[in-house]
């Protein structure tokens, strides 16, 4: 039996993947805080995973490819879900930053670009940018 005829097709298998993406982050620090737990289980409400296979992905997230995307936007929005669980601890470690690499380049970014957004968001989400991304953020509706 392959995989998508245990879970379906198109977005939901989509979904899928990215939630065991971002079970292998929140797991790769070792064990899954509390932080992280409630987080996971809020984006698998969020990305319309089921009890049973939010119980699959969590005992092995390894078995799920990761799905490109053809929308840079769509891309960005993954990525931007991911950061959110690795700094739900407030840190991210050399294991997280591998990962993160390579799932943005399984995403679809090449290896250069996936560098670059990388930097930025780190940047970003440890409240390291300069005023003037804060003030441009801060009025961009």
């Amino acid at each position: 039996m392959s995989f998508s005829d245990l879970f379906g097709s198109g977005e939901h298998l989509r979904n899928l993947s990215h939630f065991a993406a971002i079970v292998n982050l929140a797991a790769s620090d070792g064990e899954i805080n509390q932080k992280e737990e409630a987080m996971l289980k809020r984006f698998a409400k969020k990305l319309d995973i089921d009890q049973e296979e939010y119980e699959k992905v969590i005992e092995n997230p390894n078995s799920f490819p990761v799905i490109a995307y053809n929308s840079v936007e769509q891309r960005l929005e993954r990525l931007h879900d991911l950061f959110k669980i690795i700094y739900a601890d407030h840190e991210m470690d050399k294991e997280e930053t591998v990962l993160l690499k390579k799932y943005a380049i399984g995403l679809g970014f090449s290896s250069q670009v996936s560098e670059g957004i990388i930097k930025r968001s780190i940047q970003i989400f440890s409240g390291q940018i300069d005023f003037e991304d804060y003030h441009y953020l801060l009025n961009k509706k």
